[in-house]
Protein backbone atom coordinates (compact mmCIF):
# COMPACT_ATOMS: atom_id res chain seq x y z
CA UNK A 1 0.00 0.00 0.00
CA UNK A 2 1.26 3.32 -1.02
CA UNK A 3 1.22 6.43 1.28
CA UNK A 4 -1.65 7.77 -0.85
CA UNK A 5 -3.44 4.63 -0.43
CA UNK A 6 -2.94 4.78 3.05
CA UNK A 7 -4.34 8.62 2.92
CA UNK A 8 -7.99 7.73 0.38
CA UNK A 9 -8.49 5.03 2.67
CA UNK A 10 -8.59 6.86 5.71
CA UNK A 11 -10.63 9.56 3.96
CA UNK A 12 -13.26 7.01 3.28
CA UNK A 13 -13.31 5.95 6.76
CA UNK A 14 -13.60 9.92 7.82
CA UNK A 15 -16.57 10.10 5.57
CA UNK A 16 -17.96 6.75 6.64
CA UNK A 17 -18.85 8.21 10.18
CA UNK A 18 -20.65 11.21 8.99
CA UNK A 19 -23.36 8.89 7.12
CA UNK A 20 -23.78 7.45 10.44
CA UNK A 21 -23.98 10.23 12.48
CA UNK A 22 -26.27 12.22 10.50
CA UNK A 23 -28.63 9.60 8.49
CA UNK A 24 -30.42 6.41 9.76
CA UNK A 25 -32.33 5.94 6.86
CA UNK A 26 -29.52 6.05 4.55
CA UNK A 27 -27.06 4.66 6.63
CA UNK A 28 -29.37 1.82 6.74
CA UNK A 29 -30.22 1.57 3.54
CA UNK A 30 -26.83 1.59 2.44
CA UNK A 31 -25.51 -1.49 4.55
CA UNK A 32 -27.39 -3.44 1.71
CA UNK A 33 -24.14 -2.33 -0.49
CA UNK A 34 -21.03 -4.77 -1.40
CA UNK A 35 -18.53 -2.36 0.53
CA UNK A 36 -16.66 -0.83 -2.63
CA UNK A 37 -20.18 0.46 -3.88
CA UNK A 38 -21.28 1.53 0.02
CA UNK A 39 -17.94 3.10 0.77
CA UNK A 40 -18.61 5.40 -2.54
CA UNK A 41 -21.92 6.04 -2.00
CA UNK A 42 -20.93 7.31 1.80
CA UNK A 43 -17.77 9.49 0.39
CA UNK A 44 -21.15 11.48 -1.54
CA UNK A 45 -23.31 12.03 1.07
CA UNK A 46 -20.40 13.40 3.31
CA UNK A 47 -19.70 16.01 0.72
CA UNK A 48 -23.24 16.60 0.75
CA UNK A 49 -23.70 17.01 4.51
CA UNK A 50 -20.84 19.04 5.20
CA UNK A 51 -21.94 21.86 2.46
CA UNK A 52 -25.40 21.07 3.98
CA UNK A 53 -24.38 22.34 7.57
CA UNK A 54 -22.12 25.07 6.58
CA UNK A 55 -25.24 26.56 5.36
CA UNK A 56 -28.22 24.94 7.52
CA UNK A 57 -26.33 26.30 11.01
CA UNK A 58 -23.74 25.17 11.88
CA UNK A 59 -21.59 27.95 10.53
CA UNK A 60 -24.06 30.52 12.19
CA UNK A 61 -23.66 28.89 15.60
CA UNK A 62 -20.48 28.94 15.26
CA UNK A 63 -20.37 32.84 14.56
CA UNK A 64 -20.14 33.21 10.79
CA UNK A 65 -22.55 36.04 9.65
CA UNK A 66 -24.23 35.36 5.83
CA UNK A 67 -21.45 36.66 4.06
CA UNK A 68 -18.43 34.30 6.05
CA UNK A 69 -20.77 31.47 5.89
CA UNK A 70 -20.67 32.07 1.71
CA UNK A 71 -17.16 32.41 1.73
CA UNK A 72 -16.68 28.98 3.46
CA UNK A 73 -19.30 27.59 1.12
CA UNK A 74 -17.22 29.30 -2.06
CA UNK A 75 -13.73 28.06 -0.87
CA UNK A 76 -15.20 24.08 -0.10
CA UNK A 77 -15.96 24.82 -3.69
CA UNK A 78 -12.91 25.42 -5.54
CA UNK A 79 -11.32 22.90 -2.76
CA UNK A 80 -13.65 20.18 -4.47
CA UNK A 81 -12.88 21.64 -8.35
CA UNK A 82 -9.27 21.40 -7.66
CA UNK A 83 -9.25 17.99 -6.46
CA UNK A 84 -11.45 16.60 -9.06
CA UNK A 85 -8.71 17.82 -11.19
CA UNK A 86 -5.59 16.76 -9.43
CA UNK A 87 -6.78 13.79 -7.22
CA UNK A 88 -6.07 14.86 -4.14
CA UNK A 89 -7.22 17.43 -1.25
CA UNK A 90 -5.99 18.03 2.43
CA UNK A 91 -9.54 17.76 3.66
CA UNK A 92 -10.44 14.33 3.79
CA UNK A 93 -13.95 14.38 3.32
CA UNK A 94 -13.04 16.40 -0.34
CA UNK A 95 -10.03 13.71 -1.11
CA UNK A 96 -12.70 10.52 -0.82
CA UNK A 97 -15.12 12.42 -2.93
CA UNK A 98 -12.65 13.19 -5.43
CA UNK A 99 -11.07 10.08 -5.48
CA UNK A 100 -14.64 8.42 -6.43
CA UNK A 101 -15.59 10.77 -8.55
CA UNK A 102 -12.72 10.50 -10.84
CA UNK A 103 -13.17 6.50 -10.71
CA UNK A 104 -16.70 6.25 -11.67
CA UNK A 105 -17.13 9.77 -13.78
CA UNK A 106 -19.05 12.71 -11.54
CA UNK A 107 -17.43 15.93 -12.20
CA UNK A 108 -18.38 19.56 -12.23
CA UNK A 109 -21.61 18.78 -14.46
CA UNK A 110 -22.99 17.59 -11.02
CA UNK A 111 -20.86 19.46 -8.51
CA UNK A 112 -21.77 22.89 -9.98
CA UNK A 113 -25.64 22.68 -9.41
CA UNK A 114 -25.13 21.24 -6.17
CA UNK A 115 -23.52 24.18 -4.81
CA UNK A 116 -25.65 26.89 -6.81
CA UNK A 117 -28.70 25.12 -4.54
CA UNK A 118 -26.55 25.66 -1.57
CA UNK A 119 -25.78 28.93 -2.36
CA UNK A 120 -29.22 29.95 -2.72
CA UNK A 121 -29.84 28.68 0.44
CA UNK A 122 -27.94 31.39 2.27
CA UNK A 123 -30.44 33.96 1.53
CA UNK A 124 -33.70 33.75 2.47
CA UNK A 125 -36.24 31.36 0.58
CA UNK A 126 -39.86 32.03 -0.44
CA UNK A 127 -40.35 30.35 -4.08
CA UNK A 128 -43.72 31.68 -5.36
CA UNK A 129 -43.52 29.32 -8.81
CA UNK A 130 -42.85 25.84 -9.53
CA UNK A 131 -39.99 27.17 -12.00
CA UNK A 132 -38.10 28.41 -9.03
CA UNK A 133 -38.24 24.89 -6.85
CA UNK A 134 -37.76 22.74 -10.15
CA UNK A 135 -34.51 24.87 -10.40
CA UNK A 136 -33.75 24.54 -6.78
CA UNK A 137 -34.78 20.56 -6.49
CA UNK A 138 -32.04 19.87 -9.27
CA UNK A 139 -29.40 21.19 -8.15
CA UNK A 140 -30.17 20.08 -4.55
CA UNK A 141 -31.16 16.73 -5.30
CA UNK A 142 -31.47 15.14 -8.74
CA UNK A 143 -27.88 15.36 -9.50
CA UNK A 144 -27.01 13.73 -6.28
CA UNK A 145 -29.00 11.04 -7.56
CA UNK A 146 -27.11 11.13 -10.66
CA UNK A 147 -23.99 10.77 -8.58
CA UNK A 148 -25.57 7.91 -6.99
CA UNK A 149 -25.99 5.98 -10.14
CA UNK A 150 -22.71 6.82 -11.27
CA UNK A 151 -21.32 4.67 -7.69
CA UNK A 152 -23.58 2.15 -8.88
CA UNK A 153 -22.23 1.93 -12.57
CA UNK A 154 -18.60 1.73 -11.01
CA UNK A 155 -17.69 3.92 -14.25
CA UNK A 156 -19.54 1.37 -16.87
CA UNK A 157 -21.13 3.07 -19.29
CA UNK A 158 -24.72 2.56 -20.17
CA UNK A 159 -26.42 2.03 -23.74
CA UNK A 160 -28.11 5.89 -24.49
CA UNK A 161 -31.60 4.72 -23.80
CA UNK A 162 -31.27 2.52 -20.69
CA UNK A 163 -28.66 5.51 -19.64
CA UNK A 164 -31.71 8.06 -19.91
CA UNK A 165 -34.49 5.93 -18.23
CA UNK A 166 -32.18 5.36 -15.33
CA UNK A 167 -31.81 9.29 -14.77
CA UNK A 168 -34.76 9.65 -15.44
CA UNK A 169 -35.76 7.18 -12.12
CA UNK A 170 -32.38 8.57 -10.45
CA UNK A 171 -33.79 12.01 -10.62
CA UNK A 172 -37.46 11.39 -9.56
CA UNK A 173 -36.30 9.79 -6.56
CA UNK A 174 -34.14 12.59 -5.58
CA UNK A 175 -37.13 14.78 -6.54
CA UNK A 176 -39.02 12.37 -4.15
CA UNK A 177 -36.80 12.36 -1.15
CA UNK A 178 -36.05 16.13 -1.18
CA UNK A 179 -40.40 17.25 -1.22
CA UNK A 180 -40.61 14.61 1.55
CA UNK A 181 -37.96 16.47 3.62
CA UNK A 182 -39.96 19.68 2.63
CA UNK A 183 -42.97 18.67 4.32
CA UNK A 184 -41.30 16.68 7.53
CA UNK A 185 -39.46 19.72 8.13
CA UNK A 186 -41.73 22.40 7.27
CA UNK A 187 -41.60 24.09 10.22
CA UNK A 188 -38.43 23.96 11.13
CA UNK A 189 -37.50 25.07 7.58
CA UNK A 190 -39.68 28.19 8.10
CA UNK A 191 -39.11 29.42 12.01
CA UNK A 192 -35.44 28.61 11.81
CA UNK A 193 -34.16 28.97 8.54
CA UNK A 194 -36.35 31.49 6.97
CA UNK A 195 -37.51 29.09 4.16
CA UNK A 196 -40.65 28.40 2.48
CA UNK A 197 -39.85 25.81 -0.28
CA UNK A 198 -43.23 25.17 -2.07
CA UNK A 199 -45.22 27.15 -4.25
CA UNK A 200 -48.62 27.54 -2.88
CA UNK A 201 -47.93 26.05 0.33
CA UNK A 202 -48.52 28.32 3.50
CA UNK A 203 -45.63 26.72 6.46
CA UNK A 204 -47.49 28.17 8.96
CA UNK A 205 -50.98 27.20 7.98
CA UNK A 206 -51.11 24.57 5.42
CA UNK A 207 -54.00 23.04 4.11
CA UNK A 208 -55.55 19.98 3.45
CA UNK A 209 -55.89 20.38 -0.05
CA UNK A 210 -51.91 22.02 -0.60
CA UNK A 211 -50.59 18.93 1.34
CA UNK A 212 -52.61 16.33 -0.44
CA UNK A 213 -51.71 17.87 -4.00
CA UNK A 214 -47.80 17.66 -3.01
CA UNK A 215 -47.87 14.25 -2.00
CA UNK A 216 -49.74 13.63 -4.82
CA UNK A 217 -47.38 14.68 -7.01
CA UNK A 218 -44.68 13.44 -4.85
CA UNK A 219 -45.81 9.64 -5.09
CA UNK A 220 -45.76 10.00 -8.93
CA UNK A 221 -42.52 10.72 -8.63
CA UNK A 222 -42.16 7.38 -6.65
CA UNK A 223 -43.66 5.26 -8.44
CA UNK A 224 -40.93 6.45 -11.89
CA UNK A 225 -38.16 6.22 -9.58
CA UNK A 226 -39.67 1.88 -8.56
CA UNK A 227 -40.26 1.47 -12.12
CA UNK A 228 -36.42 1.85 -13.30
CA UNK A 229 -34.53 0.12 -10.12
CA UNK A 230 -34.56 -2.90 -12.06
CA UNK A 231 -31.91 -1.20 -14.65
CA UNK A 232 -30.00 -1.09 -11.82
CA UNK A 233 -26.71 -3.24 -11.31
CA UNK A 234 -27.95 -6.15 -9.48
CA UNK A 235 -26.14 -5.11 -6.29
CA UNK A 236 -27.56 -2.24 -5.73
CA UNK A 237 -31.15 -2.63 -5.94
CA UNK A 238 -31.58 -3.57 -2.56
CA UNK A 239 -30.57 -0.50 -1.00
CA UNK A 240 -32.24 1.82 -3.56
CA UNK A 241 -35.77 0.03 -2.84
CA UNK A 242 -34.63 0.36 0.87
CA UNK A 243 -34.19 4.05 0.52
CA UNK A 244 -37.72 4.55 -1.77
CA UNK A 245 -39.34 2.04 0.52
CA UNK A 246 -38.48 4.24 3.60
CA UNK A 247 -39.09 7.77 2.26
CA UNK A 248 -42.50 6.23 1.22
CA UNK A 249 -43.37 5.06 4.29
CA UNK A 250 -42.45 8.71 5.66
CA UNK A 251 -44.63 10.31 3.09
CA UNK A 252 -48.04 7.55 3.86
CA UNK A 253 -47.61 9.21 7.63
CA UNK A 254 -47.49 12.84 6.44
CA UNK A 255 -50.36 11.70 4.63
CA UNK A 256 -51.99 10.54 7.79
CA UNK A 257 -51.16 13.66 9.96
CA UNK A 258 -53.55 16.41 10.06
CA UNK A 259 -51.97 19.30 8.03
CA UNK A 260 -52.35 21.88 10.79
CA UNK A 261 -50.21 19.48 12.93
CA UNK A 262 -47.27 19.31 10.22
CA UNK A 263 -45.70 22.62 11.21
CA UNK A 264 -45.55 21.35 15.08
CA UNK A 265 -43.39 18.11 14.91
CA UNK A 266 -41.47 16.42 12.64
CA UNK A 267 -42.52 13.30 11.59
CA UNK A 268 -40.50 10.45 10.93
CA UNK A 269 -40.28 6.99 10.45
CA UNK A 270 -39.29 4.56 13.45
CA UNK A 271 -36.62 3.17 13.63
CA UNK A 272 -37.71 -0.73 14.29
CA UNK A 273 -40.25 -0.06 10.69
CA UNK A 274 -37.25 1.20 8.82
CA UNK A 275 -35.37 -1.68 10.21
CA UNK A 276 -38.02 -4.34 8.78
CA UNK A 277 -38.12 -2.66 5.65
CA UNK A 278 -34.25 -2.87 4.96
CA UNK A 279 -34.82 -6.88 6.14
CA UNK A 280 -37.42 -7.05 3.39
CA UNK A 281 -35.35 -5.44 0.57
CA UNK A 282 -32.23 -7.63 1.92
CA UNK A 283 -34.80 -10.84 1.99
CA UNK A 284 -35.92 -9.68 -1.97
CA UNK A 285 -32.91 -9.83 -3.29
CA UNK A 286 -31.70 -13.00 -1.45
CA UNK A 287 -34.81 -14.99 -3.60
CA UNK A 288 -34.02 -12.90 -6.42
CA UNK A 289 -30.31 -14.26 -6.56
CA UNK A 290 -31.39 -18.18 -5.37
CA UNK A 291 -34.87 -17.87 -8.07
CA UNK A 292 -32.62 -15.83 -10.76
CA UNK A 293 -30.82 -18.99 -12.09
CA UNK A 294 -33.72 -21.54 -12.37
CA UNK A 295 -35.75 -18.92 -14.09
CA UNK A 296 -32.77 -18.79 -16.80
CA UNK A 297 -33.33 -22.71 -17.01
CA UNK A 298 -36.91 -22.27 -17.78
CA UNK A 299 -36.58 -19.71 -20.32
CA UNK A 300 -34.19 -21.51 -22.11
CA UNK A 301 -36.24 -24.83 -21.97
CA UNK A 302 -39.09 -22.68 -23.00
CA UNK A 303 -37.00 -21.35 -25.89
CA UNK A 304 -35.71 -24.88 -26.70
CA UNK A 305 -39.74 -26.18 -26.89
CA UNK A 306 -40.99 -23.57 -28.80
CA UNK A 307 -37.77 -24.12 -31.32
CA UNK A 308 -38.52 -27.98 -31.77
Amino acid sequence: MTGLDLYTATARRASATVIEAYSSSFGLASRLLPPGMRGDIQTVYALVRVADEIVDGCGAESGLDQAACREVLDALEREVERALTTGFSADLVVHAFAETARRVGIDTGQTAPFFAAMRRDLDPVAFVDERELRSYIYGSAEVIGIMCVRCFLGGEQLPDAQARTVARGARALGRAFQVVNFLRDIGADADVLGRAYLPGLDPAHPTEEAVCRVLDRLEGELRIARGTIGLLPRSARPAVSAAHDIFAALARRIRATPAEELPLRRISVPRLEKAAIVARAAVGASIARTSAPRMVRAERAERAEVAR
